[in-house]
């Protein structure tokens, strides 16, 4: 699968905007800092389609970008403090009409930033695809900044979290030196197969 044939396709705001799922995708969740679009700027082997932002909470929208294959779809970040109520309540509202509209959802992606705990939105996001069955792997960003003892010591306590929901795929991931990329690569492609 080429990954690099990416194109940047559509992007929505409201529950009432989104269109039928007509392709698998491959969705990817977290924070609003975690480092989503640089996740996927390296899976796509591309500098800038997914749109970097130095501002937090700037992914407001759920972007799509469609390979041959599949659409890999940006959700919108959650977690950040200075976004109104109104706010949450749209993002609460799209989350939730993504994930009950029926789509062909092989795989969720979920994004933790390596050098913290797993925050209360990321276990709850968790225990959100648990519940449903929705399959679901961690990439643990920013992988990069930590030394090898910090590194082997934070993914220890990570996985020690959460060996509860069962056995999960968990790649440590840098945008930068791009450790973790051919592992994500091929979940995906696992996922595609229908073998997760």
């Amino acid at each position: 699968m080429k990954f690099d044939n990416a194109v940047f396709e559509t992007s929505f705001g409201t529950a009432g905007q989104l269109r039928e799922s007509d392709l698998p995708e491959i969705a990817f969740s977290g924070r609003s800092n975690v480092g989503k679009s640089s996740l996927l700027n390296r899976l796509m082997g591309r500098k800038n389609l997914a749109r970097v932002s130095s501002m937090p909470g700037k992914t407001v929208t759920i972007n799509f970008f469609k390979l041959p294959e599949c659409r890999l779809v940006d959700l919108p970040g959650y977690g950040y403090a200075k976004v109104s109520h109104d706010e949450k309540r749209r993002w609460s509202e799209l989350m939730e009409s993504y994930f009950s509209s029926g789509r062909d959802l092989r795989l969720v992606i979920q994004l933790i930033d390596m050098r913290h705990a797993p925050s209360q939105q990321d276990i709850d996001m968790i225990e959100y695809m648990t519940e449903c069955g929705i399959p679901f792997a961690v990439a643990l960003t920013k992988c990069d900044k930590l030394n090898k003892t910090e590194r082997m010591a934070q993914l220890e306590s990570i996985c020690g979290v959460l060996t509860k929901y069962g056995n999960i795929s968990v790649v440590p991931f840098s945008a930068t030196k791009g450790d973790g990329t051919e592992e994500l690569r091929g979940l995906i492609e696992r996922a595609l197969k229908g073998e997760m």
